[in-house]
């Protein structure tokens, strides 16, 4: 009897192995953490961000005054001892007012990029995973918000319901959900055809399932580098909407609104308007040194 002929032989059975969900190994935690570090300016933005927080929560205890405390015989004081920084025009401490204006700043700054991936990403990827015409009229709305200026948006919106910190992150999460919906779109897109997103979808595996766990944590670098990106933007916007009168309301500071309550008086006291003025650039530009680490350190193919 020939090989061919014996019917005792044991048999193995094909098998079909999924490509597993991705998983995070710690040697590639430990590298992107060496990689971001090892930028400088990165570092300097992120220890900038974390004392603006410090302060921010912190407040109620760094804080010489409470924040609407006025006494109208002190107003408008140079730095001194009782006032570090001095006064503002109704006699109100002016180091406690850019405390607690960091709170307001840091609030809305982180508040509204995180609404905003809550309500733009599962339209977006919803929108590159299913394509056709969920897609197309996804396209089409797309069109419809980026034509539409963010900045006269927030104006009309605020114009018509009324200005305030709950309502200004409502209204800045409503309309700036576009960057966010497009860039999840995109990474669908692109992650939509490869191999082991194809084996696993072969072998059952549901959308929910492929999206969450094989597709999310593959586009996690870009969202997490556009999250830190988008909250320059957001301060700024809610400074400008500040000076014009459009934003938070007394007693609440801002650093926006400082600006505009020191401008009068601009040539007498320079420092009332120039403080907050410096501190917003600076929140800024470390928002933009962290979020350019980040995008540096999450790229496989830069070099340090």
């Amino acid at each position: 009897m020939n090989r061919a002929e014996r019917t005792d032989l044991p048999t193995t059975p094909a098998v079909a192995i999924a490509a597993p969900a991705v998983e995070v190994a710690p040697g590639i935690l430990s590298e992107t953490a060496r990689r971001f570090f090892s930028n400088r300016l990165s570092v300097l933005g992120l220890i900038v961000i974390l004392l603006i927080l410090f302060a921010a929560v912190f407040a109620d205890f760094l804080a010489p005054a409470p924040r609407d405390y006025a006494v109208f015989k002190d107003t408008l004081l140079p730095p001194g001892p009782g006032h570090p920084l001095g006064t503002d025009a109704v006699g109100r401490d002016f180091l406690s007012r850019i405390l607690y204006g960091a709170r307001t700043s840091m609030l809305v700054g982180i508040t509204v990029p995180l609404l905003a991936a809550l309500i733009g990403i599962p339209m977006g990827a919803a929108a590159g995973w299913y394509g056709g015409k969920v897609d197309v009229v996804f396209l089409r709305i797309i069109e419809i918000m980026t034509a539409i200026p963010l900045y006269m948006m927030a104006i009309i919106l605020v114009t018509i319901w009324g200005a305030g910190v709950e309502k200004i992150i409502i209204f800045l999460a409503v309309i700036s959900w576009v960057g966010a919906a497009r860039l999840a779109r995109a990474q669908v897109v692109n992650l939509k055809p490869r191999e082991y997103v194809l084996s696993a979808k072969a072998l059952g595996a549901s959308d929910r399932r492929l999206l969450t766990q094989h597709i999310a944590p593959n586009a996690a670098g870009p969202m997490v580098v556009a999250l830190v990106m988008g909250v320059p933007g957001v301060i700024f916007i809610e400074a400008g909407l500040s000076v014009l009168g459009l934003g938070v309301k007394d007693p609440i500071p801002s650093w926006g609104k400082m600006i505009a309550e020191g401008a009068p008086y601009a040539s007498s006291h320079p420092l009332l308007g120039l403080i907050p003025i410096f501190l917003i650039a600076f929140t800024l530009l470390a928002f933009t040194f962290v979020g350019d680490g980040l995008r540096d350190a999450l790229d496989p193919n830069s070099k340090t």
